[in-house]
């Protein structure tokens, strides 16, 4: 099996280790933590994409922590807030709303947990949910229940990139697509 997998995304090339997350199936592991040049030419492609919803939306909303960078970017070039999903829950944290999820990347499941204040911000709100990666659509499903539960609207869901694990991109603005290996 190959060690590295070639990416081109928004005009830059990234070396990404290949790494194994379960016993036959190995990804290539996207980190943009860290990386100015490859967040802002990501957000500034996802921005500039035609079906990207700059008009639709009130808000940005994101799991943490990976794409908290992305859409701070994001948020920047629309003039808009942003909240955060959460991966545990907080002893500051009040009236919190808690959904269950098992992410392709994780052992076990998590819970994504978003606090009472961004609840309130986000309420009868638009949003657009960001990501850095998507994958089974697992993560993205359980954000969208989670919202359910405030109420706000789903306008819009970007992700940098789609990987090929089962998710079909059907209603997702992302720039390019990451394959997965079989081990």
């Amino acid at each position: 099996m190959q060690k590295t997998y070639t990416l081109h995304v928004a005009g830059l090339e990234r070396k990404l280790p290949i790494v194994q997350v379960q016993p036959h199936l190995a990804i290539a592991s996207f980190v943009m933590l860290g990386d100015t040049a490859l967040i802002e030419a990501v957000a500034e492609a996802l921005y500039q994409a035609p079906l990207f919803p700059r008009q639709g939306i009130d808000m940005l909303i994101c799991p943490e922590a990976k794409a908290i960078p992305l859409t701070h970017a994001l948020a920047l070039r629309l003039g808009l807030d942003y909240a955060v999903i959460r991966k545990e829950e907080k002893s500051y944290m009040r009236n919190a709303l808690v959904e269950s999820v098992r992410s392709i990347t994780t052992r076990h499941e998590q819970v994504l947990v978003l606090d009472g204040s961004d609840r309130e911000r986000l309420r009868n709100k638009r949003v657009c949910i960001v990501d850095d990666v998507v994958s089974t659509g697992g993560s993205l499903a359980s954000a969208e229940r989670l919202l359910e539960k405030v109420p706000c609207t789903i306008a819009g869901r970007a992700a940098a990139l789609l990987e090929e694990g089962g998710c079909t991109g059907e209603g997702l603005v992302y720039l390019e697509k990451l394959p997965v290996f079989s081990v």
